[in-house]
């Protein structure tokens, strides 16, 4: 390791440094740190480098971009829970982009589908199968330059795509549980790898849930990129939130297919989460 450097360009774990200054490191932080034992790999953190941006969960930071994994089939894709990682990327300002994987176990349409949906709310789509090969080398230049977060449920195949793209990360695997049809934990902190210069990779707990309590409904909608391009058609204009007004852009490009159906009901079950969070 250097004097300044990520924690780091090897599997790290943050709970393996102590709080200094009150900032407890977290993985991708940028750091000073002196060594104390070059031939054995010990050091010691000194401080914490200002960071980009941050993420609860996973804790991690100075993220450029990040990728969120779900499998085509098998554990099936959950919509609500991958336009509430969006939104929470949104928020952070971090650029996102989708990757659908076991690509093989399903047909071409509904893959066509899945395209249509997100590349319509303006992300970038991959379709991969970690399993076959395919679609792999896209991803490579995806990750190039950056440092990419790999997010996504349990048994999706993100440790899977880790060992692919970078084959000494040597990170466990595990299957689907056949009575839930949800993916086995093996991934338990998150690590960071360098898959080349100036190319990290960040692998990550797999979530089952996502909750957003940091946002009010009100500006919701403001984290569904393609509803913007849509509000022009709104009577009440920036005072519209898409949900009961009438004469409403938003609803009317859901109507005519322009806005996928299942991101607005996405965004309309969120907003009354939100919503209804005031009453507690």
């Amino acid at each position: 390791m250097c004097i300044t450097g990520k924690t780091a360009c090897m599997p790290v774990r943050p709970e393996a440094f102590s709080e200094k200054k009150g900032i407890k490191p977290v993985v991708g932080d940028d750091v000073e740190f002196a060594v104390l034992d070059e031939a054995a790999g010990e050091g010691s953190i000194d401080e914490v480098l200002p960071r980009r941006n941050a993420l609860i969960r996973p804790a991690s930071a100075n993220i450029d971009q990040a990728l969120v994994v779900f499998a085509e089939a098998s554990p099936q894709p959950n919509l609500n829970l991958l336009d509430r990682f969006l939104v929470m990327m949104e928020v952070r300002g971090i650029p996102a982009a989708i990757c659908f994987n076991k690509a093989d176990l399903t047909g071409k349409e509904r893959q066509v589908d899945y395209c249509a949906i997100y590349e319509g709310a303006g992300y970038p789509v991959y379709q991969t199968s970690v399993r076959e090969n395919v679609g792999i080398d896209a991803i490579r230049t995806f990750l190039r330059g950056k440092t990419t977060i790999l997010a996504g449920p349990s048994g999706v195949g993100k440790s899977s795509l880790t060992n692919l793209i970078q084959p000494q990360a040597g990170m466990e695997t595990g299957g689907v549980s056949e009575k839930i049809q949800r993916g086995r934990h093996t991934t338990r902190h998150a690590e960071l790898f360098c898959v080349e210069d100036d190319t990290y990779l960040m692998d990550t707990p797999g979530f089952s849930s996502m909750y957003l309590e940091e946002l009010e409904a009100e500006t919701l909608k403001y984290y569904f990129p393609e509803f913007a391009r849509e509000e022009a058609g709104c009577r009440f204009g920036a005072d519209c939130v898409h949900i009961g007004e009438p004469v409403c852009g938003v609803k009317a490009a859901v109507a005519d297919g322009r806005i996928a159906g299942s991101r607005y009901e996405n965004y309309r079950l969120l907003y009354q989460e939100l919503k209804g969070k005031r009453r507690y």
